[in-house]
Formats: structure tokens, sequence, C-alpha cells
């Protein structure tokens, strides 16, 4: 059978910031930008406490703990020690899925004793960067993923997926990944609670409910049955930046400037990866929350800013955005054949 571990370090973020500024260790700490449509990025166990988690808005954040310490995030940091913690665990693990700055799927098949290695790659992450992690370890992803959350921080836990089932059969269906709010909340119109009442339900209600695909899907998941393969490289299809507005915009001349300020930080990165696409879109959310994206494909390749602005400010002036905007992005995507593969790397939103 195949085994997986889940490697997630702590609080990563924060983490990063608390070795950077010791005197703020033991306090809660939010990483946040400060504008009043900021969101948390990350937060120290010491606010999480205060119930504040990733993706809340900062101003609730700082609600619940007006104490709270609010440090800006320094991507250019998280990356290099993203890079220090990838380089420990591909020196001693051969199979490696990297899912984001700070966690990655590894196969354990063909280690002599998995659970020693894993407990050595640890202690040496803390070692060499000061930084902890959790590892979960199963059967698949799904058991290795949710076993990882189960214990942080420092947690360590190994579950065969019948163990899985047991363990989290009272939990909410949004404890596994891919079952969202929403989703809980239909569930819960339909009287299940429970990972064990999801997995017992009747397929078909499931699939009356939620569609013949996602309704297996959920009880599949229920039953913490996954996939138990990883893939080392993962090939970004597109490349974007996006930037919520501290204050919507209405004027067409404000909107296109940052356009052309998205466009060329995403083309400095592209260089830097010798990528080129054909593919330019934008994505506009208006202070409604209507969302809308638009394309347009070239020619040829590209990663000239003058030029990925230029097609971008076109299709910004074609849909002529109806009311005041609180969002703008740049994408660029059908990348040339032979382009080097991006490894390790997600596309984060300014």
């Amino acid at each position: 059978m195949a085994r997986i571990a889940h490697l997630d370090v702590d609080a990563f973020y924060a983490s990063v910031e608390l070795l950077r500024r010791p005197e703020l260790r033991g306090k809660p700490v939010i990483v946040s930008g400060s504008g009043p449509r900021a969101v948390v990025t990350t937060a120290s166990y010491e606010a999480r406490v205060f119930g504040i988690g990733s993706a809340m808005p900062t101003s609730r954040a700082r609600r619940l703990c007006p104490h709270a310490v609010l440090v800006a995030p320094d991507f250019p940091a998280y990356r290099a020690a993203s890079a220090q913690v990838m380089e420990l665990v591909r020196a001693q693990v051969e199979g490696v899925e990297v899912v984001g700055l700070d966690e990655a799927y590894l196969d354990l098949d063909g280690l002599v004793a998995p659970r020693a290695a894993m407990r050595r790659l640890v202690e040496q992450i803390r070692a060499h960067t000061g930084l902890t992690a959790s590892v979960g370890i199963g059967p698949n992803r799904l058991v290795a993923k949710v076993a990882s959350d189960a214990e942080k921080p420092r947690g360590f836990v190994v579950l065969s997926r019948e163990e899985a089932c047991a363990r989290f059969a009272a939990a909410s269906p949004g404890l596994v990944p891919g079952i969202g709010p929403k989703t809980v909340a239909r569930l819960e119109a339909m009287g299940i609670t429970t990972l064990g009442a999801l997995a017992a339900a009747p397929e078909g209600e499931l699939v009356v409910r939620f569609g013949a695909n996602h309704g297996r899907d959920l009880r599949l998941r229920a039953a913490f049955q996954g996939t138990a393969t990883i893939t080392p490289v993962r090939i970004a299809v597109s490349e974007s930046r996006e930037r919520t507005l501290d204050a919507d915009v209405g004027d067409p001349a404000r909107q296109e400037a940052i356009l052309r300020d998205l466009a060329e930080q995403l083309c400095e990165r592209l260089a830097r990866q010798e990528r080129r696409g054909r593919t330019i879109a934008i994505k506009v959310r208006l202070d409604d929350f209507t969302t809308v994206t638009r394309a347009r494909t070239l020619a040829a390749t590209t990663c000239e800013a003058g030029v990925v602005a230029e097609v971008a400010v076109a299709l910004l002036r074609d849909y002529a955005p109806p009311r005041p905007v609180r969002l703008l992005g740049v994408r660029v995507a059908a990348f040339a054949i032979g382009d080097p593969p991006v490894t390790d790397q997600l596309a984060l939103p300014l």
C-alpha cells in the first residue's frame, strides 16, 4: 500500500516573522496588510485562540483581538524560507510534490523506516531554519492532509483510512478538503452534520441533491477515499497578479494605471522564469461583487510588460466597467511549449 506524508510548516508566515522579531514571541501576531479591505494571511497560534483565521477580514480580526500585533507580509522572505525547507525535504525524500510555500506531499514508498525518516526531517527543519512542522501519514493524500492538521502545532499523526473514519466520524464534513461552507450548509439542510453521517448517506440522495459526480465524490471524501499518487513537478498553466483596492475606483484612468502596474509586476516575474504566454486576461470585480473576466489570445507569445499592459487596458476599455471597481487582476496563460516548468511557486495576490 502506498504511503503518503503531508508536511505543513506551522503558521508559516507568522513563524518566519517571529524568527526575525523574537520580541513578538508569545504575543498574538497577525500577518496582514493594513488597508480597510485587508484580510488575514495567517496568524500565530496565540492569535488563533481568539478565533482569528486565514482569509478573515483584518478589521474583524482586530475586533476579536484588539491587542494583536499587525505585521505586513514579506513574500520574498517567505519564499526564501520555503526554499530552505524544501531543500531539506528533497534531501530526504525523492518523490515530493510542493503544493504551497509551506506544504508538500511526500511519497514514502521505498523508505525503510518512513516514520523515523519523517521525525528526522522535522527535526532537521527545526534545527536548520527554526521553523516547526506538522506531519500526517496515511495511505492516501486525503488521510495524510487531514492527519497533518489534527494536532497542530508540531503534530505527528499516522492513520489508516479506517482509523481516520473512526477518529473524525463526529467531525463536520467541512473538516475534509474539498467540502466547502456552502456544501456543508446544504448537507445540514438534509440533516447530515457529521462525516460519519455523510459516509453512511444513501448515494442516490446525494446524487439527486448535488449531481452525479459531486454526490459520489462527497461520499468518497467522507470515507477518506483518495488518490495515493503525487506529482513531483507542478506545472503552472497560468500566472497572475491581482489587487483588492482599499477604496472602490470609478476613474477609468486610475483603473488603467493599476492594470499597468500589475502587468509590470507580472511580466517581471515571467521574465525571470523565461516564460512567455499567448493569452492575456483581466479580472474585474465591481463594488457589488460582480466579477467579470475578459481574455484575448495573441498570434505570438510574450512576456513584455508593454504588450501585456496594452492588451489588458484594451480589454478593460472594451468592458467599460459600469460601476466602481474593488479588484483588478491581470493573467498570462497558454505558455510556449518548451518553457521551463515552474515548481514550488504559486501566484500570490497582491
